[in-house]
């Protein structure tokens, strides 16, 4: 699963503890974020708090996770309903006809996302990569349009 993928300031991470990991090492700048990682705070308020940009945040959390010290904190990450996912359904019915469903589906596996869990902070993300695949300017900008509604109302 590629969590780290686009916008992951709203993303909350916490540590993980595993008994069978052996010894690991860890830089200054690894500790200091997995110190960080509380599992209410998201990547944004973690960055600022040390000072460092998300590009290397990223990559830093891009190691810790190989080293299975951090994860998603699905319980404070904030996910969609079915009202917006019946929404973008209906939405991309009108661009691409009964195949939208499917082409949903599709993009959310490409996330490494499930639909019943799908974070809020990647919705965003999800509509681009969507409209994307509508060949049609006209249908495109509508489609865009439409969801740029009701990305506005959706809490992350």
């Amino acid at each position: 699963m590629n969590n780290l993928a686009g916008d992951i300031s709203k993303l909350i991470l916490k540590r993980t503890v595993r008994a069978d990991l052996g010894e690991v090492s860890l830089d200054s700048e690894m500790l200091q974020v997995l110190m960080e990682l509380d599992g209410t705070k998201n990547l944004a308020q973690v960055a600022r708090a040390l000072n460092m940009n998300m590009k290397n945040l990223r990559i830093i959390l891009s190691k810790l996770y190989k080293l299975h010290l951090c994860e998603t904190a699905r319980d404070a990450t904030p996910s969609l309903g079915n009202d917006f996912f019946n929404y973008l359904s209906t939405e991309l019915s009108r661009a691409m006809g009964p195949i939208a469903d499917v082409v949903i589906e599709d993009e959310i596996i490409e996330m490494g996302e499930s639909q019943t869990k799908f974070p809020a902070h990647r919705a965003a993300e999800l509509v681009d990569m969507l409209a994307r695949q509508i060949l049609r300017e006209e249908r495109k900008v509508a489609f865009q349009q439409a969801m740029v509604k009701m990305l506005r109302e959706i809490k992350t």
